[in-house]
């Protein structure tokens, strides 16, 4: 199993004060200066992301740049560490002298970051939004629909379409996120009117044992639960719910739990499983709107995983900004493009990317389900994308 997923449900990230502020705004001619913080070594690594974004910057270059100029693409290492994020951000924005961020997937470079990056007026495109801090920017926008809001999509795929009443949450919290979870399940409330049987906020990381938690499930009657595991944690939930022999009750997992090593170690036992899927699902190789990322990807021998397809998203994103602008390429011109930016749609995503002038960004607010296939692969639920209502 990939340690790399054990935290994409939650955060580590403790916030600090942004300090520094730099006024340059980039060259306006030679290299175009792109940069990313992710989280490359330590514990909890998510290096596809960027190396994805690379991908593309690459076939960009490949093909004469931006107006001529090339694209400078520095992938900063935050060690999953704030006070070695911190660092890097300055890095990137005072001695690379990025124009703009994209690409990248981090534990705690949106908590730390964010107000360093309004100080800066830098913004970025999120590959994978991980903290709260990443969806409560006004400079940050991440392509995915993350953890919290993927709770409430969730949420409402379980009572909207498989039409199930009787839903339970258990979540596992980690640093500040109790609260982003339990506005997501609120969210859901609000839209539908209806209320969990059971919003559980009490598991942690060391939870090793989830049997009494599948009984409370049982003995409340829930026919769905809703676990932001990731993926070891899922797996080992479905297995204390076949210990007690408990047949009839949904899993709902997040997007954590879309992966193939999960689908092989489930096997038959996770045909109960639904899990989230931000993008168009990974593991549909035939899908006409994956050809372009997988072609890139297996091209630059970036692994072809939901990571990588976030971090391609996101660099396109940047690339149509940058396309755009009329004049010198300069932080500041980047910048308010973003800004005035209008909805871009993208066929992998179930909404347009939006950045704009708000005080903060979730734009991705659709999923597509997908359930193990019992031969170690994934099978999707959903032709159509699921979307919050009025999103």
């Amino acid at each position: 199993m990939r340690i790399a997923h054990i935290l994409a449900a939650t955060v580590l990230a403790l916030p600090l004060a942004a300090c520094g502020s730099g006024s340059d705004s980039g060259s306006d001619s030679g290299p175009i200066n792109i940069g990313s913080v992710s989280s490359l070594s330590g514990a909890v690594t998510f290096p596809e992301a960027s190396a994805a974004a690379r991908a593309v910057f690459d076939e960009v270059n490949a093909k004469g740049g931006i107006k001529g100029r090339k694209i400078a693409y520095t992938a900063a290492d935050d060690k999953g560490d704030p006070a070695s994020a911190a660092l890097a951000a300055r890095d990137v924005i005072q001695n690379k002298k990025a124009v703009a961020l994209a690409g990248g997937a981090s534990l705690v470079d949106c908590q730390v970051n964010g107000p360093l990056y309004e100080q800066n007026k830098i913004t970025a495109v999120q590959g994978i939004g991980v903290d709260p801090g990443c969806f409560n920017s006004p400079n940050i926008s991440p392509v995915n629909t993350g953890p919290f809001f993927g709770s409430t999509v969730t949420l409402y795929y379980a009572s909207e379409t498989l039409k199930l009443n009787k839903i339970c949450a258990f979540f596992v919290i980690i640093g500040g996120t109790a609260n982003a979870y339990k506005e997501g399940v609120d969210r859901w409330s609000q839209i539908t009117g209806k209320k969990p049987l059971i919003t559980d906020l009490s598991l942690s990381a060391s939870t090793t044992d989830y049997t009494p938690y599948v009984l409370r499930a049982r003995a409340a009657g829930c026919q769905a639960v809703l676990f932001n595991g990731v993926e070891p944690m899922s797996i080992g939930w479905v297995k204390a719910a076949k210990a007690q022999n408990i047949t009839n009750i949904k899993w709902l997992f997040l997007a954590s739990t879309y992966t193939a090593e999960a689908a092989k170690a489930l096997g038959p036992d996770g045909k109960n499983v639904v899990a989230l899927s931000e993008f168009e699902p990974y593991t549909e190789a035939a899908s006409p709107v994956n050809k372009d990322w997988r072609d890139t990807m297996t091209k630059h021998k970036v692994p072809l995983t939901s990571f990588s397809q976030g971090g391609y998203v996101a660099a396109k994103h940047l690339v149509t900004v940058l396309e755009s602008i009329k004049g010198d390429i300069t932080r500041e011109a980047v910048t308010k493009a973003m800004k005035d930016l209008k909805p871009l749609p993208s066929d992998m995503t179930g909404m347009p990317f939006a950045f704009g002038g708000g005080k903060s960004h979730a734009s991705n607010l659709a999923a597509k389900f997908v359930s193990p296939d019992g031969k170690g692969g994934w099978k999707v639920l959903t032709n159509d994308w699921i979307k919050l209502p009025n999103a």
